[in-house]
């Protein structure tokens, strides 16, 4: 019997949904916070809980989202040597907490002040599908319930393809062998984000995964729904901090005739000139009514000021089908580039697309410098590419302190990440660890597809043999009642004062990242459908440009580059490359001074930059895996003497049978009238017997 703390009874509701049960549960758990549900699908158990807290007097919504990696929920310890505890949450989690915020941030009213946590703790993780979709759905079924005026609820799934058929909550099996790995988020009615990785998947191909997932996440919707009118939640007092009309109407009063085609200007004119216009409002305004410098008010008019700028710009886009640089609506902003231009690192590049400028360093080192990924999720698995973006407070002309890449940074080091991994090279064609880092320079829209490009130009810089090259552009959109006008290449403005973010790359085949995030309360998949295929001239555009540049990856790596070498071996030849307690390969390393790494599947390679003590290394190394091979000479030394003959060691651990008659042209009455112990001779190898026994002849064997 279940004894309930707060006196209420369990509440739950089920549906089967795609294969599994699912069901949502309320008063299990969780007595103190403002809601908690409890999901189970399948195995997966995941606590979505929300927290509100007082209103604040800030100019932003105080929203957290959070998601809780428990390695318990995998029956996992953390393999880390010092830590066990879960602390700062890793990589994978944050972009996971990205992935539950994005589709529920747009769903809350304009002005709603509110402290509100959310956090979705997985407790336990059935390891045949990833939990992520479950914590968003923990998530919005808290939201639900919390009272507060979330205008959900919100469902989502992960998909791929497998064998031509779409299929959501793959096996990882599944998902290494499908072609696109595909999130898909949204409202009953509509798409509010997408999340895409993929293997130069057709536009087409994407737009059926998003219809796909559109219908079949319904389900979800309609049962969180069920559990709401249940559970019939109180909706909490709220006041919404929205401009107050009066100075809306005269900040836009003494803007009149200083907008519209008047601040339609090339970047960076035209911010200037929005900064001049806000600096002269200040000035007039203020002074003409008497606000002081400490007053509340000049808040709200600052506030005003940027609506009025973003109301113009969407003006200008619908009703006079112009931007605010004046461009079209399909046009990019001027591009230059250039590669190469760090001497000492292994690959650079700069990217300037308009004001937003991205420059990009890729390092290589030994497959041994790929970093460890410990989730969850994945244990002793390997991030052998990784890609890292940076953007300081300078970069958008403001003060900020250094520190820690915060959420934002951490997502837009991994879409550009995801949109290069599928093109890279195997570990077998170029063994290398590869780190690439994007240092923002300039900020005014699209920061990540700039980093995406500036990184491709610098692959190939590095030498890097890419199998194409990839581009990558951001879309935008405005919505006009149900007209929607689709924006390539959009700046800071028209993000700002848009209805979507919508960021796409590719190579010519077709895409490898996608990520969709719309600022209304979902759009239809055509709509979707229209922005994607727009944006494939614009790829096209930019990558013309970037071939310019750099037409194909360079055919010698610079001379700061390590080189290495790789040699193939069998995989029950490892241990005798390493030796007893690694006595060999460290007498290899310190011999040659190259560093050796060996891979499970038997890859080894010998890195330094001494290009002989490299390839004595090699040498040693082929040597100890050698097999014997019939017809072929050896040089050999005595190392066993008998009445019928010696044997010679021909490779390390490969001994084979010289018969006294197979010795000499001549009779000898004894080996030792021949050979003696130790000696170096050069035999050829005659045959190999079906019990593994090799015969041995120096007959005709020239003695160097």
């Amino acid at each position: 019997m279940i004894i309930n703390p707060n006196g209420k009874d369990i509440i739950s509701v089920k549906t089967e949904w795609l294969g599994r049960e699912l069901s949502l549960e309320v008063n299990r758990v969780g007595f103190r916070s403002t809601a908690s549900v409890l999901v189970r699908y399948g195995e997966t158990v995941v606590l979505g809980t929300a927290q509100v807290g007082r209103q604040v007097e800030q100019d932003f919504f105080p929203l957290s989202v959070d998601y809780e990696e428990k390695f318990y929920a995998a029956g996992k310890i953390s393999g880390s040597r010092f830590i066990k505890r879960e602390g700062k949450p890793s990589d994978e989690a944050v972009l996971i907490g990205r992935l539950i915020d994005r589709p529920i941030r747009p769903l809350f009213p304009k002005g709603y002040r509110q402290e509100v946590q959310v956090v979705a703790t997985v407790l336990s993780m059935d390891p045949t599908f990833r939990p992520d979709v479950i914590g968003m759905i923990a998530a919005s079924s808290a939201l639900m319930l919390s009272g507060t005026p979330f205008d959900g609820p919100v469902a989502g799934l992960r998909l791929g393809k497998i064998n031509g058929e779409i299929k959501a909550f793959l096996t990882p099996e599944e998902r290494k062998s499908s072609n696109f790995d595909l999130v898909v988020a949204g409202v009953e009615s509509g798409i509010t984000m997408v999340e895409a990785g993929a293997t130069e998947v057709s536009e087409e191909d994407i737009v059926a995964g998003l219809a796909w997932a559109y219908e079949n996440y319904q389900p979800v919707i309609a049962l969180q729904k069920e559990l709401a009118a249940k559970i019939a939640p109180i909706s909490q007092e709220y006041e919404l901090v929205l401009p107050n009309q009066d100075i809306q109407k005269a900040v836009e009063a003494w803007l009149e005739g200083k907008l519209g085609k008047s601040a339609r200007k090339a970047y960076p004119e035209r911010n200037d000139y929005v900064k001049e216009l806000r600096e002269q409002m200040r000035v007039e305004l203020f002074e003409n009514m008497g606000i002081s410098e400490d007053d509340p008010k000049r808040s709200e008019f600052e506030e005003a000021f940027t609506l009025a700028i973003h109301k113009d710009v969407r003006r200008g886009i619908i009703e006079d089908g112009e931007r605010p640089d004046g461009r079209k609506l399909t046009e990019v902003r001027p591009l230059s580039s250039e590669v190469g231009l760090l001497p000492r690192v292994h690959g650079s590049s700069l990217f300037t697309r308009g004001v937003t400028q991205a420059m990009n360093i890729v390092t290589l080192a030994p497959l041994s410098f790929a970093q460890i990924v410990d989730t969850m999720e994945v244990t002793d698995g390997e991030r052998r590419y990784m890609h890292h973006y940076n953007a300081p407070g300078y970069t958008v002309g403001e003060v900020k302190r250094l520190g820690s890449p915060g959420r934002r940074e951490i997502g837009h080091g991994y879409l550009a990440e995801r949109a290069l991994l599928p093109v890279l090279p195997t570990p077998e064609d170029f063994p290398y660890a590869i780190r690439s880092v994007t240092e923002i320079m300039s900020q005014n829209g699209s920061t990540s597809q700039a980093a995406v490009c500036s990184s491709c130009m610098a692959l190939m810089d590095a030498g890097v043999p890419i199998k194409a090259p990839v581009s990558g552009i951001a879309m935008g959109l405005m919505m006009d009642g149900d007209k929607p006008y689709v924006l390539s290449d959009i700046a800071d403005a028209e993000d700002f004062a848009g209805d979507m973010d919508f960021k796409v790359a590719g190579t010519a085949a077709g895409i490898t990242a996608l990520q969709m995030d719309m600022k209304v309360h979902g759009l239809p998949v055509k709509v979707l459908a229209q922005a994607i295929e727009q944006s494939k001239a614009g790829r096209a555009f930019i990558l013309e440009h970037m071939l310019s540049v750099i037409k194909e990856p360079r055919a010698k790596l610079s001379d700061y580059a390590p080189r290495i070498e790789k040699v193939k071996i069998n995989p029950e030849k490892i241990g005798t490359v390493i030796g007893k307690g690694g006595e060999t390969i460290n007498k290899i390393t310190a011999e040659t001074g190259a560093q050796i790494d060996i891979a499970e599947d038997g890859l080894v390679t010998i890195a330094g930059t001494d290009p002989e003590a490299i390839q004595k290394a090699v040498d040693w190394v082929k040597g100890l895996v050698e097999e014997p091979e019939v017809g072929k000479i050896y040089r050999g030394k005595v190392v066993g003497i008998k009445d019928f003959g010696a044997f010679v060691n021909i490779l390390p651990g490969t001994d084979g049978m010289l018969h006294i008659s197979r010795i000499s042209d001549k009779r000898l009455d004894k080996v030792e009238d021949a050979l003696k112990m130790g000696q170096e001779v050069y035999v050829l190898l005659e045959a190999i017997d079906d019990k593994g026994r090799l015969s041995l002849t120096m007959k005709n064997v020239p003695q160097q």
